[in-house]
């Protein structure tokens, strides 16, 4: 089996509540486990918990000089009272005002910084909170390393699977093309409008967001900005709109809407996605450098305010001749957002 290949078997198998391991390190993850799957992984004594730094750091379980390193996993000592119940508590930072922590927690060292980092980071990218019980020894469904798991998370590979026209209001010439990933079952589309002319193509990259693109949410301008990336593609006269599914900054549909729940609470997205336990942006755009060289374009005029994403497809070894600035109007609902984007991720017009 692929080392690509094992870590998606992982990702599948904390999805459904079983158990892996990595480096002979097992885990389970949190949400997904259930009071049998959780007693027969403890086996004779109880699992660890191993959670984020930044959610650590909300629990006030690191000092300010652990916290200079917030993405980094904390293990805690699992005492008899700290059932699955509270397990979720301690996971998830939505369930604060509604179920206060019991304590007190006690963290230990970690034993193999390397195997609990990449553990969190396949949580993530399960869709999951990044939170686990943990212990050596025991069954495993699945089974990987941390060099496969780094290795996966920076090296996405994928294929045409389908391509066909799709006449749109946008363009009647349209074509649709369809993209699997050969390690997961991630599927992206790419929609190309007009004719390919000697210029590099007007090309936006745009994050799934089924509350802002389907269901008219007010929340963020990710709506508007589809229809207007669209629209301004067709204008250009030749150009591509790579629609990515990377739901919620790629933090996933649940997650994000547990984002919400901490907005609705005082907190910003960036810090919303930060006491989740996630980066305030957890999107890999080197799916979108693969997909362009699929189809054969080395060079793009990048229709973005977020400078990231030129350097990301830069450093990934497509040219960015020109950053097209891509202006959408705000309303009551999010301004705060859009500031946010602004002040805290560097978007600019």
């Amino acid at each position: 089996m692929s080392e690509g290949r094992a870590v998606a078997r992982a990702i599948d198998a904390l999805r459904r509540g079983w158990p892996i391991a990595i480096d002979d390190v097992r885990f389970l993850a949190i949400e997904t486990a259930d009071p049998a799957a959780l007693a027969e992984f403890d086996g004779e004594a109880p699992a660890d918990l191993l959670i984020s730094g930044n959610r650590a750091t909300t629990l006030k379980l690191i000092n300010q000089l652990d916290a200079a390193e917030p993405a980094d996993p904390v293990l805690i000592k699992r005492s008899p009272w700290l059932d699955l119940d509270l397990a979720v508590a301690v996971a998830d930072p939505a369930l604060d005002l509604s179920r206060p922590l019991k304590g007190p927690f006690t963290t230990a060292p970690l034993c193999a910084p390397a195997t609990a980092r990449a553990a969190l980071r396949l949580a993530r990218l399960a869709g999951l909170l990044p939170a686990l019980f943990t212990r050596r020894g025991g069954p495993a469904e699945a089974e990987t390393t941390s060099d496969a798991v780094t290795a996966y998370a920076h090296k996405p590979r994928v294929r045409i699977a389908a391509r066909a026209h799709l006449p749109s209001r946008h363009g009647e010439g349209a074509e649709i093309v369809a993209f699997r990933s050969d390690d997961d079952t991630s599927e992206h589309v790419a929609l190309l409008i007009g004719a390919p002319d000697r210029r590099p193509p007007l090309v936006r990259i745009h994050s799934e967001c089924l509350t802002g693109d389907a269901l008219g949410s007010l929340k963020c301008d990710c709506g508007p900005q589809l229809d207007g990336a669209l629209a301004e593609i067709a204008e250009s006269g030749w150009g591509i709109l790579l629609y990515l599914r990377q739901e919620g900054r790629g933090i996933g549909l649940v997650n994000k809407l547990r984002a919400y729940a901490l907005q609705d609470q005082g907190f910003d997205t960036v810090d919303a996605n930060l006491r989740l336990g996630f980066a305030d942006d957890e999107r890999d755009f080197a799916v979108a450098a693969s997909i362009l060289s699929a189809l054969g374009q080395s060079a793009v005029r990048l229709l973005t305010n977020n400078p990231r994403k030129v350097a990301a497809l830069e450093a990934l070894g497509v040219q960015v001749s020109e950053r097209v600035p891509h202006r959408t109007a705000a309303n009551p609902h999010n301004e705060a957002y859009l500031a946010t984007k602004r002040d805290r991720s560097g978007h600019q017009l």
